[in-house]
This record gives C-alpha cells, sequence and structure tokens, in this order.
C-alpha cells in the first residue's frame, strides 16, 4: 500500500492534527509506505498564478510548478485527506491544492473530442479517505449540502478506480466538543480506518 496523505491545519496542537496521527497509526500498522504532505508546514502556495493558468493545457510541463506534489499523487494507491471543515468546505489552502495538483495528465484526461467529459486520471487510487471536523452539527451540514465532502467523495471519487474504496469520519460540533466525544471519535476513526485499511 502506498499511501499519500494530505493534511492541511495551521496548528500543530489541533484535534486534526490528533486525527492524522491517528491515520498515520494506522497505516503504519498495515505496513504501508507513507508520504504526508502538510500544506501549512510546507509553505503550500494556494494561488493558481495566472502563468500557470495559461499553461493548464500544457502536459507535461503544467506540472512543473508542482512536481513533488504531482509526483506523490501519481505515486499513491490510497489518498487520504485529513483536514477541518470551515464554512462547510475545504479550508482555502487545501481547495488550492486541488486546483494546482489535481491537473490534466495527472488526475484526469482531457476530453478528445467536442461534448465528451473528461476521463479519470488516478485509476491507481482504489482508496479514498476523508476524515474531518466540523463546527456545526451533522444535520444542518447535511443541510447546507456538505460541499467539502461532494467535492472529495464525488468529485475526486470520480478520477479514481472503478471501484475505489472510500471511507469518511467527522467530529460533529467540534466548537462544542469534549474530552470524552473527541476520544470517542478517535476510538470510532480506528475501527472506520481498520475496515477502510482491509
Amino acid at each position: 500500500m502506498r499511501a499519500l496523505v494530505v493534511y492541511c491545519h495551521p496548528s500543530p496542537e489541533s484535534f486534526t492534527a490528533a486525527v492524522r496521527d491517528t491515520v498515520l497509526s494506522r497505516l503504519e500498522a498495515r505496513g504501508a509506505e507513507v508520504r504526508i504532505q502538510d500544506l501549512y508546514a510546507r509553505g503550500f502556495d494556494p494561488v493558481l498564478a495566472p502563468d500557470e493558468w495559461a499553461g493548464y493545457l500544457d502536459e507535461p510541463g503544467n506540472r512543473v510548478p508542482v512536481a513533488e506534489e504531482a509526483a506523490d499523487l501519481r505515486w499513491c494507491d490510497t489518498l487520504i485527506f485529513v483536514y477541518p471543515t470551515w464554512w462547510y468546505g475545504l479550508p482555502a489552502l487545501l481547495k488550492g491544492w486541488l486546483d494546482r495538483v489535481m491537473l490534466p495528465g495527472v488526475a484526469f484526461e482531457m476530453p478528445k473530442a467536442p461534448g465528451e467529459n473528461i476521463a479519470p486520471g488516478l485509476t491507481q487510487v482504489t482508496r479514498l479517505g476523508v476524515f474531518t471536523t466540523c463546527g456545526a452539527s451533522w444535520w444542518l451540514t447535511r443541510w447546507i449540502g456538505a460541499p467539502g465532502r461532494r467535492t472529495l467523495l464525488r468529485g475526486v471519487r470520480l478520477l479514481c478506480a472503478p471501484r475505489c474504496r472510500t471511507a469518511f469520519a467527522a467530529h460533529y460540533l467540534m466548537d462544542s466538543s469534549t474530552q470524552a466525544s473527541r476520544a470517542r471519535h478517535l476510538a470510532r476513526l480506528d475501527r472506520v480506518l481498520d475496515r477502510f485499511l482491509a
């Protein structure tokens, strides 16, 4: 198993960091090769600059500004996102990672004829995991439409292998969480990961 963990949180003391550590521990227990992209720690620039946009369709030159990130994405067969849900969606830094790294020739293939759709480019990815925290409740997040979850588990999932296994776990009401609720979530996360990585 070759796992890429894309981690996005500004504080090393956050509960999201504890979620990340749980994910890494379970991957290590399974003997996985792991690469982690800690977007804040590496100072990843989320802005798709005008010159990158102009060269967006220029394969493989389009990946030069994000060569390491793109190589990790092409290398993995297990792709895991760990992040806090902010305003019901992805943090801007993580959305910028998608904009800049999920490129034609890396994550998908451009249409070959008029009226065609893009084609999946991450068909080596057979597992897609999404692990997050949400300040809102489950019902409010779902009522809003859970845009972050949809972006990853529908949008990115369509680019992966046809039978790609998925996993999702969120600690809702994070802003009013307790030590007990956080401990319960990490225990639940262990069970989710055991099934996901089996």
